[in-house]
């Protein structure tokens, strides 16, 4: 038993370092291959058809596109061997004139750009660039006796400076954090988007973005209705629930015959060790269940709406009911509402718990990474809600 243990653990130790190396080896082959790049693309000329002074390394797939404005030319060199060696796409020019041309013509996510030099100081270049490319972030260059002006500089866009003369280590920190607070703003910003659709079932949607199929109502505890030419309504899980819930594990289907009371549960989805119980939107007696649904569970992972209804019921106050429920514009304004109100909770949530991973998209599956008191209080607020 002794000597299992020791083959186990000999093995495991094994395979760590197999994988180290060769993630060592596969960084060192990348930093290579940029490295060649780097060299190879500074003999190109490319002064005939964009700017005079431009240099410009493109790496595949690069952490973010950045373009950078300097009269002296070592500071030019320095950002581009520091920085395309660190996985960053670079252009470099000279003077102010020539970025802004560039600008008209090129996606940057960032520009960096000196404090004083001729033809244009860095203030009129940040001026200029946030009138042209409001959505590019200036980071201001500067010597220790300028930055006084590069703090007031922010007032007309920079986000920050960078202060000369600077370590290898200072610039790649510093542009880590530009990058990491970005990539943060944007995905702040940029709300997701909500569809009223006409897509069939094998459609799959991005995962930042929300569906509601055309003729579909939604209630507030976010069960789907749709109403059937023979009068009966098909009940599921609508899609902004799927989506923060992720994957389900099973589907606990209400009974044949079952009498449906508005406001009650209607059926249970489990995911893990947790169960999750959804109310029903209308009153009425289950007349079907989804067999199918439960054979293929997989499929709701595509799709909450169309063929992956839950259990379908013969509604017998709808006239009513149907006034609680939403649809059309009403029913994305309704989203809208709900994905503000989630965002803020899960922002808050997110910056408290260390065990949720704060680099995952927004919304997709990110309930199953909370505590149970975390998860219990989401439930309850957008799934159990009785507001």
């Amino acid at each position: 038993m002794v000597l299992f243990i020791l083959a186990v653990l000999l093995f495991a130790i094994s395979d760590l370092i197999i994988r180290t190396v060769i993630s060592k080896m596969k960084a060192k082959k990348i930093r290579e291959e940029r490295a060649n790049i780097l060299n190879e693309s500074l003999n190109i000329d490319l002064s005939s058809t964009e700017a005079k002074s431009l240099k410009r390394v493109e790496i595949e797939n690069p952490k973010a596109k950045i373009l950078c404005v300097d009269d002296e030319a070592i500071i030019l060199d320095s950002f581009r061997k520091i920085l395309v060696l660190d996985g960053y796409s670079v252009d470099t020019v000279e003077n102010g004139r020539e970025a802004l041309q560039l600008l008209k013509t090129h996606h940057y996510d960032f520009l960096f750009t000196d404090l004083k030099m001729p033809i244009m100081d860095g203030v009129e270049v940040t001026k200029a660039t946030k009138e042209l490319r409001p959505d590019i972030d200036v980071v201001i260059i500067t010597g220790f006796a300028s930055v006084e002006t590069a703090v007031e500089t922010m007032k007309y866009g920079a986000i920050d400076y960078i202060q000369k003369p600077f370590t290898e280590d200072e610039l790649l920190d510093f542009t880590k954090k530009a990058y990491i607070k970005r990539e943060a703003r944007i995905r702040k910003e940029l709300k997701p988007k909500v569809h009223i659709s006409h897509l069939h079932s094998t459609n799959d949607y991005n995962s930042g973005e929300f569906a509601i199929p055309g003729g579909v109502f939604i209630s507030k505890n976010h069960c789907w209705v749709n109403i059937e030419a023979d009068g009966n309504v098909k009940a599921g899980i609508d899609d902004f629930a799927k989506k923060i819930i992720g994957n389900i594990d099973d589907i606990e289907m209400p009974n044949l015959g079952m009498k449906a009371n508005k406001g009650s549960v209607l059926f249970s989805i489990r995911q893990k060790n947790r169960t999750l119980s959804f109310i029903s939107p209308v009153s009425g007696v289950v007349t079907k269940i989804n067999t199918k649904l439960k054979e293929d569970i997989d499929s709701i992972n595509i799709t909450p709406y169309e063929t992956n209804w839950i259990c379908s019921i013969d509604a017998d106050n709808l006239d009513n009911e149907l006034q609680d429920l939403k649809i059309g514009k009403a029913a994305v304004a309704f989203y809208h509402k709900e994905i503000d109100r989630y965002t803020e909770k899960i922002t808050e949530l997110r910056s408290n718990d260390k065990a949720i991973d704060k680099g995952k998209p927004l919304f997709v599956g990110e309930l199953s990474e909370l505590d149970e008191y975390n998860w219990n209080n989401i439930v309850k607020e957008f799934i159990l809600s009785e507001n």
